[in-house]
């Protein structure tokens, strides 16, 4: 009887590397996730992976499981499609926006369905069918499966798509605290999203963060710092605070504890509205502006008020001012709050609620809008010409701020791969999603919610690992942890040792391929760094005619010569022992 020996050998596989930099790829991992034929776009914000990159992204998805079952969470799945009766309950139709993808269609079914970026309403959904009882609880369920989100420039290949992996979770509870609680469960999860960045190979960092349009008291995000980011993470020199850009806070400023001089003046500013523009007419700094930002906020307008160098932080304002979103004033109710146009707004004689930035209580002298077309007010000092009744940290941290415990802050571009919130009983209230608690009283479940985009830790990965001759995988998620290139496979000694060496790795439980073409060294060698297998065993005519076999390792440039005895437990050794070194 024949034995047929499955043997992965690159001439039978399919790998498109290419030379060429793809034009619209204008960040590395984009580039070199094409170049090293790991994806292919299809339409923009939505790819093929192929058999390299599947290979990958399905070792990642392995760890994340490995990692959520060992934390007591239970996986289910769900489906894509959603009824948008949900999400009207909870409010997320309007606070998703267009990133909320429908599939439309006219009065049938298809007008009233979502596809899901998130899972929130129909995990509650389900807990409110079959959670009847504190004695359930606490439950913790998860799933991996494919997202849809409206994305308005996708862009930076598998950072930001329409259609992507991401492992969700939800905890239920009773109680924030104690045993079984939301505090428990919630930290039970950070630390296995610790543990399993580290066994994807990342150096990551954990900030406070915003909820954002998922909600919640409390929230942290898991980053990857790298150029390519399109989020900031800010962190103070002494290392005591870090928190995402959105979240940030900032010390207080100080002032000269001077009062103004100045007389109040209305000067004309014919169609100038702008920061810049008024600030040069007038021959000021923005920094000696007051910028007056209408929202709206439940159906009434809310007003923020920062300095003209200074841009208003919204989920902070939000927050200062107790809503659970804001969203820029449209034309018609700026104009009926202030009497004039748009781009004329100040403080002075405006009704409406007004909440101050820190930084806007100590100036003087200021100048803002006039609420009048074509004017603005010089001279404006709070308490003489306006009063000021609320007031807090409402805008971003720039460049020079520093951080609540006073330590200068420092910014890092990044990529962010997970997030866990509290969600607190924002979902289960709207839904009316209640059990019974020890006293027999129904009461709305206490939620958590744990997600990770599985593409981007991918994509993270080559950001932080990668050179100019290509990609440096992490072992435990590189494609294959060894790639062996046999120089002449028509040599039978060359042949005999690549397939022996292959067959043993395999044996061993190490992820091996064998590059049998037939093309010249430099050709092999360029396209398995360009791929970044972490480990190249080569197999040459003249190595063994001196009795070696070379091993590269890709990420130090180190070569070890080595019997062709040794090469197999040298190998199977060094790649369990990286893989452990990674995950701490």
């Amino acid at each position: 009887m024949t034995v047929f020996i499955s043997r992965m050998k690159w001439s039978e596989y399919f790998i498109p590397t290419t030379k060429e930099t793809p034009a619209d790829a204008t960040v590395p991992s984009h580039q070199l996730m094409i170049r090293a034929g790991l994806i292919r776009q299809v339409v923009a914000g939505a790819y093929t992976y192929l058999p390299l990159g599947y290979r990958s992204l399905r070792k990642v998805e392995s760890i994340v499981r490995e990692e959520m079952n060992a934390a007591g969470s239970i996986e289910v799945h769900m489906p894509a499609m959603h009824p948008i009766e949900w999400w009207e309950q909870t409010g997320r139709v309007a606070a998703m926006g267009d990133v909320l993808v429908r599939l439309g269609g006219g009065d049938d079914w298809r007008s009233r369905t979502v596809l899901g970026p998130t899972h929130e309403e129909v995990i509650t959904e389900l807990a409110r069918a079959y959670i009847n009882s504190y004695k359930q609880l606490p439950l913790n369920f998860y799933q991996i499966q494919t997202k849809f989100r409206g994305e308005a420039r996708p862009k930076s290949g598998v950072l930001r798509t329409r259609e992507f992996l991401m492992k969700d979770a939800y905890s239920f509870h009773m109680a924030k605290e104690g045993p079984g609680g939301l505090d428990e469960v919630y930290q039970r999860m950070y630390d296995a999203y610790s543990t399993l960045f580290s066994r994807c190979g990342l150096p990551y960092v954990v900030v406070e963060a915003e909820s954002g349009p998922i909600g919640g008291d409390a929230s942290h995000e898991f980053m990857v710092p790298t150029d390519a980011g399109e989020d900031y993470l800010v962190q103070s020199e002494d290392g005591t605070y870090a928190a995402n850009l959105e979240r940030a806070e900032v010390a207080g400023l100080e002032g000269d504890g001077q009062d103004g001089v100045a007389d109040l003046a209305e000067v004309a500013t014919p169609g100038l509205c702008t920061i810049d523009e008024v600030s040069g007419f007038l021959k000021c700094q923005p920094r000696d502006m007051i910028k007056t930002i209408i929202y709206e906020a439940d159906g009434e307008a809310l007003v923020a008020l920062v300095r003209g160098d200074h841009e208003v932080n919204e989920s902070k304002f939000a927050r200062a001012a107790g809503v659970g979103f804001v969203r820029p004033a449209e034309p018609p109710m700026i104009e009926k709050l202030t009497g004039a146009d748009v781009g004329f707004a100040g403080p002075v004689g405006l009704k409406a609620r007004i909440i101050a930035d820190q930084a806007v209580t100590l100036m003087r002298d200021a100048v803002t809008g006039a609420n009048k077309t074509d004017c603005h007010l010089t001279g404006v000092n709070v308490g003489r010409d306006y009063t000021i009744r609320e007031s807090g940290d409402i805008r971003m941290a720039v460049e020079g701020d520093r951080s609540p415990t006073g330590s200068p802050l420092v910014f890092k571009k990044c990529i962010e791969i997970g997030h866990v919130f509290k969600l607190g009983t924002k979902y289960s209230a709207a839904m009316e999603a209640e059990c019974l608690d020890k006293d027999g009283k129904p009461k709305p479940f206490i939620m958590g919610c744990y997600g990770i985009g599985l593409n981007r830790i991918m994509a993270a990965a080559i950001e932080a690992f990668h050179d100019e001759k290509g990609i440096s995988w992490p072992m435990a998620i590189a494609p294959y942890h060894v790639v062996i290139c046999a120089l002449d496979m028509r040599e039978a000694e060359v042949s005999s040792l690549a397939l022996k060496l292959h067959d043993e790795l395999e044996a061993a439980g190490v992820d091996v391929i064998l590059d049998d073409r037939d093309a010249r060294p430099g050709f092999k060698f360029k396209d398995a760094e360009l791929i970044g297998f972490p480990l190249r065993i080569t197999v040459g005519k003249r190595g063994l005619a001196d009795g070696i076999v070379e091993l590269l390792t890709r990420r130090s440039g180190e070569v070890q010569k080595l019997p062709p005895g040794e090469v197999s437990a040298t190998v199977a050794g060094l790649v369990q022992s990286t893989i452990a070194a990674e995950r701490t």
